[in-house]
């Protein structure tokens, strides 16, 4: 199951850690097994892991790239996963985890936004470029996977 949440505030104040954790706290049941939060200027994400995949803490997000560039918050499976990561290793890439996510988190910084049509599964998910400041979320293409998002002029 697990749960994402976040906050970016467009007028470059910065959020406030609480925030985020009482978003946190009201999806806790979908995911009791691990939590973590990244903040950073005007940017919040909040995440709740059931584990399923990855037992392990490798599998903990919000998960970083490699290079510190990118931050990814994901709740979902991708069923085609190990094809992916071979394809991938293939390519240089290297894992620490047995984790989708980190399949998910490298395919956006080898295919970019493209990476979505090579998913198979379903997903919700965000991508902050920690360097352009960029935010990037979709969802899969049923809608599976919840993903709301509000904005106050």
């Amino acid at each position: 199951m697990c749960g994402i949440s976040g906050i970016v505030n467009f007028n470059n104040r910065g959020v406030d850690k609480k925030v985020v954790a009482q978003m946190m706290q009201k999806m806790k049941h979908r995911g009791p097994d691990d939590e973590g939060v990244f903040i950073e200027e005007s940017i919040g994400l909040g995440f709740v892991r059931l584990s399923i995949l990855d037992l392990s803490l490798s599998g903990h997000q919000p998960m970083e790239s490699d290079n510190g560039k990118y931050v990814m918050i994901f709740n979902g499976e991708v069923y085609n996963y190990i094809e992916l990561r071979d394809e991938l290793k293939t390519k240089g890439y290297q894992f620490k985890s047995s984790s989708d996510s980190e399949v998910v988190l490298k395919s956006y910084q080898e295919w970019g936004e493209a990476c979505l049509d090579r998913f198979n599964g379903m997903w919700a998910l965000t991508i902050y470029n920690r360097e352009t400041k960029e935010l990037f979320g979709a969802r899969d293409r049923f809608g599976v996977k919840p993903f709301y998002y509000y904005k106050d002029t």
